[in-house]
């Protein structure tokens, strides 16, 4: 019998009516009725030039080749200009924003060591330290005497001498919360006196209205994580990366496994989504902003609910229902039979997931607009008498 590792995940407790989890994601997926806001993807992208570079790369048949194994040089290149990072840094491309953030944190924590992180936050962040770290410190932030995020204060009262890694999701999944120049700064500082490094994880950087690099003040104490998942919506196209300096990168690649290369049509889809970015991300970026308003004007109609930050700064926002008395899994149920797919609180926190739901709304207009009626409609429904 194999033993069960000290990180090993619990199962995931399927939806009612399934299985497995696998199970419930097939029927999520293959309904094609299904409006798609559990997962922080993005749908309003029309055929443009991303889909047109996918479908020559599968006519001329290219997959049929590795490619290089950290990625085309072109692509590398245009994620570093997108970025404004060209000089002191390099780039690995991955399978997604995923495995970059696996293979940082295997490469850089040691047994004795510990990585701060925050509750509500990406679990699975947490997960992947708890398998090279000794401890995990996961900081509560869903307050507003914190603005719901990550301080730098937060920070220096939760490390110590065994701290070397610090998780910066910015903007933060599930909140929308986001960093202004001076935090950024001081996490920067932070860094360099301490001799740790941030992750700075940038998934939903091009959703917000202000966003800096902490690279630009700690290049030799950042590593950036880089995706084609949410603005790019190549979600299912699994492409990512990771930027740092010479150095880092190096350590980095003494742990690769998947040293044949990221998916080849995922690529050119990466390419011609960079090239042709400014051709249609301020489009992209008004509708969201535009779904958010026809949320938050569906929340204030629900006595007892509200949003803990607002605007966000990135693809999704959290709903606060615990003054409603409703549980936000059965929120969560009643919605997917109305063929709505959100996410429970307790998927994004093990401290809070009880008080609230998380949106995704960079889906079509009208399809927002249906969440807005049906979530006031199970509201009212739901409520306890």
């Amino acid at each position: 019998m194999i033993s069960p590792k000290k990180y090993a995940k619990a199962a995931k407790i399927p939806p009612k009516g399934f299985k497995t989890s696998n199970d419930f994601f097939n029927y999520v997926f293959k309904d094609k009725e299904m409006i798609w806001m559990g997962q922080n993807t993005n749908h309003l992208h029309q055929d443009n030039k991303i889909n047109d570079a996918m479908i020559d790369c599968v006519e001329s048949r290219e997959y049929c080749k590795y490619p290089p194994p950290e990625g085309f040089p072109e692509l590398k290149d245009l994620v570093l200009n997108d970025l404004g990072l060209q000089d002191d840094f390099e780039i690995l491309i991955t399978a997604g924003g995923t495995e970059s953030l696996y293979l940082c944190i295997n490469n850089i924590l040691e047994p004795e060591n510990n990585m701060i992180t925050c509750d509500p936050g990406y679990l699975i962040i947490d997960n992947f330290a708890s398998r090279f770290a000794d401890q995990v410190i996961s900081v509560p932030i869903y307050h507003k005497e914190c603005n719901y995020k990550l301080t730098p204060q937060l920070v220096k009262e939760n490390m110590d001498e065994n701290t070397k890694l610090i998780s910066l999701i910015d903007p933060l999944n599930p909140l929308g919360s986001s960093y202004t120049k001076d935090e950024i700064k001081e996490f920067a500082k932070i860094a360099q006196e301490n001799d740790i490094y941030l992750l700075h994880d940038i998934t939903y950087r091009d959703f917000s209205r202000e966003h800096h690099l902490v690279a630009k003040y700690a290049p030799e104490h950042t590593i950036t994580i880089y995706s084609f998942s949410k603005i790019f919506g190549m979600a299912g196209l699994r492409i990512g990366g990771i930027i740092a300096t010479p150095d880092v990168l190096n350590s980095v690649r003494s742990i690769l496994i998947n040293d044949l290369g990221t998916n080849v049509i995922s690529q050119a889809g990466a390419i011609a989504a960079l090239k042709s970015k400014q051709e249609w991300i301020d489009d992209i970026k008004n509708q969201t902003r535009k779904n958010q308003d026809i949320i938050k004007k569906a929340v204030d109609q629900v006595e007892g609910a509200f949003l803990p930050v607002y605007p966000s700064d990135g693809n999704m926002i959290a709903i606060d229902l615990k003054e409603t008395g409703i549980d936000p899994q059965v929120m969560a149920d009643y919605l997917i039979d109305k063929k709505i797919f959100i996410r429970q609180g307790a998927y994004t926190s093990k401290l809070f997931g009880d008080r609230y739901i998380r949106i995704s709304f960079s889906v079509p207009e009208y399809q927002v607009k249906i969440f807005a009626e049906k979530f006031i409609e199970a509201c009212d429904r739901l409520r306890p008498l």
